[in-house]
């Protein structure tokens, strides 16, 4: 058995982990909803945003978000690419920060959740300074307008995977 790992390398398993594999694949296959799911719509997960005395709120993330339930949508690493693959805004920060964020969208919605889903994100953003924040902090906040920011991370890195790429967001969502 074969696991894949980043662009493509195939990783051999140990029988170990084919035996674990296995078990993770079989709890899975027996998963049942703990809720049944209404004609049109998903009930929505229980999500906490808490504001822990002692840290200082600032209202573009959350400090701590809780979340349960049925099921934990893990969304790679997304850039600035179209759906043909092709680079959108290169140069420029603001445009691939909107392209990025559409793309978390389309990764959303194929597991059926939304923007309001996700409970933590983590941002690369190649060479960065600290006047770059608001510029990608006024693209992402439109796609969270309405509901409360999810818990952040944001990482200056000195390079992505294409040099064309200024910035990578990866989530975690939690839905029902």
């Amino acid at each position: 058995m074969r696991r894949f790992a980043p662009h493509g390398v195939h990783l051999r398993m140990t029988g170990d982990e084919r035996c674990l594999s296995h078990l993770a694949l079989s709890s899975l296959s027996s998963y049942a909803p703990a809720q049944p799911l209404t004609s049109g719509s998903q009930p929505m997960p229980k999500l906490d945003h808490l504001r822990p005395s002692g840290l200082h709120h600032n209202p573009a993330y959350s400090h701590v978000v809780t979340a349960s339930g049925a099921r934990t949508i893990y969304i790679s690493g997304q850039v600035s690419v179209d759906e043909e693959g092709r680079i959108v805004g290169e140069g420029d920060l603001a445009a691939q920060t909107t392209q990025v964020m559409q793309n978390l969208g389309h990764a959303l919605k194929a597991a059926g959740a939304t923007y309001a889903n996700i409970v933590k994100i983590t941002t690369f953003v190649v060479n960065y300074k600290p006047e770059l924040r608001p510029i990608i902090g006024k693209a992402r906040s439109v796609f969270f307008e309405g509901t409360e920011p999810p818990a952040s991370t944001l990482v200056g890195v000195s390079a992505l995977a294409a040099p064309e790429w200024l910035i990578e967001i990866e989530a975690v969502a939690v839905a029902d």
